[in-house]
């Protein structure tokens, strides 16, 4: 399959690429979607709708700058895309003033890469915000993110 998208142009994906969000994400209709990343192992991946190519989320492995990540989730919350290991994702603001990077700890992306199925949620910790500003975490790791240090 072929989708027209706002930053990528022209992408090829599967179907059994798509990720399955039943719920959508809080604030949008999109149910369908694939994760467009140049590596696995990337710091920063793209949540895109396969229904429009306007939207896309940039998310971020927050895990591999905040080790100490740890979303206390209702375990009810995650019945519905249980079923193998599950892979959280923060949605990221990447501004032009790159110091004004935020990330969404409150609300992580969580996915089901097995049955391709995914949901957001809300974190329990109130230790976590929805505006985390990351940047000055980011410039601790190796340069080969691609935000520089």
């Amino acid at each position: 399959m072929q989708l027209t998208t706002k930053h990528f142009g022209e992408v090829e994906y599967e179907a059994r690429d798509i990720i399955v969000f039943e719920e959508s994400l809080p604030g949008f209709t999109d149910t369908r979607f694939i994760l467009l990343a140049d590596n696995p192992e990337d710091l920063f991946h793209w949540l895109q709708s396969t229904e429009d190519g306007e939207l896309a989320f940039v998310l971020m492995d927050v895990k591999q700058v905040k080790p100490d990540y740890a979303p206390k989730i209702d375990p009810e919350a995650l019945e519905s895309i249980e079923g193998g290991a599950l892979v959280y994702y923060n949605v990221a603001v990447v501004p032009e003033d790159l110091q004004e990077m935020r990330v969404n700890l409150k609300a992580p992306i969580i996915i089901n890469k097995a049955r391709r199925l995914g949901k957001q949620v809300i974190a329990e910790n109130e230790e976590y915000g929805v505006r985390h500003y990351i940047f000055q975490e980011i410039q601790k790791l190796p340069d080969s993110i691609g935000i520089g240090g």
